[in-house]
């Protein structure tokens, strides 16, 4: 594979500082999967057309941060607790507002119905304006030097604003929300994939936002672009499991067997592009 003459994209999920080990939702192995990945723009650069880059962008008041709920005793929960639609029924967990109980209720049984992940209460991370939402500094500075060598420009794609649903992966929220575009699904984003002849993945969680991310790319840019992408396994790492909860690594190592089974390229930052 030359990539010569080759219409190339690089897609980055959430590549940011909250989910590097010392984060606040660290992901274990994220600033090697960044360091290889900072490592391969600079060998390959001159081959990429384009690339794009999607930003976790939330808010301290956001359905999946503990500030949003309360026990029955006006207590905050912890980082990592799981709340159920029949939790905010029985009262266990009960919005700040009072006033959204109906419609949080409705939100949990819709991503129950929709086979989604539970709803998680996350540390707080990647909060507009701190340092945690910056991209990690080798990536940042690879993805600079491109841009200069290339008189390119990076496209950033923010995701996660809406505080009443939560946003995995960069196409589309996981329950969108009919009064916020920004929820729904990114069909610009889908068209300006379409038109590349390799679409190179890499970024964080790999059972998370990366997983969700290449699911919508998946199920909605047509059968036939489905085999241009290219998943980078060294430039991407799963959320530990947590207690009692999902086991999120063997999830991400399906979701790359699922990916490959429907036609994209498993390979690594060294083997692109080589």
């Amino acid at each position: 594979m030359s990539g010569k003459n080759l219409n190339v994209h690089l897609l980055v999920i959430d590549p940011q500082v909250d989910f590097m080990e010392g984060g606040a939702l660290a992901v274990d192995g994220a600033t090697a999967d960044m360091q290889r990945l900072a490592a391969m723009v600079g060998r390959v650069g001159h081959k990429l057309e384009d690339i794009h880059v999607t930003l976790d962008s939330h808010q301290v008041i956001d359905v999946a941060h503990p500030a949003f709920w309360r026990d029955g005793d006006g207590n905050i929960p912890a980082p990592f607790t799981m709340i159920t639609s029949d939790d905010i029924a029985n009262g266990i967990w009960t919005p700040r507002n009072r006033n959204l109980v109906g419609r949080m209720k409705t939100y949990a049984e819709a991503l129950e119905a929709g086979g989604k992940y539970p709803l998680m209460v996350w540390p707080e991370h990647c909060i507009i304006g701190t340092p945690g939402h910056n991209v990690q500094a080798d990536l940042m500075q690879a993805l600079q030097d491109w841009e200069r060598k290339v008189f390119g420009t990076v496209s950033f794609v923010t995701k996660g604003t809406n505080p009443f649903t939560e946003h995995y992966g960069a196409l589309m929220a996981e329950v969108p929300d009919a009064n916020d575009a920004a929820s729904g699904l990114n069909t610009d984003l889908i068209g300006v994939l379409q038109e590349a002849d390799i679409v190179v993945v890499a970024g964080q969680a790999s059972s998370h936002c990366v997983k969700a991310t290449v699911e919508q790319v998946a199920d909605n840019i047509g059968d036939e672009h489905v085999k241009k992408f290219h998943l980078l396994t060294d430039c991407m790492s799963p959320v530990a499991q947590v207690p009692g909860g999902p086991d999120f690594p063997a999830i991400a190592q399906q979701f790359m067997q699922d990916m490959a089974a429907r036609g994209m390229t498993l390979t690594t930052s060294d083997a692109f592009l080589a």
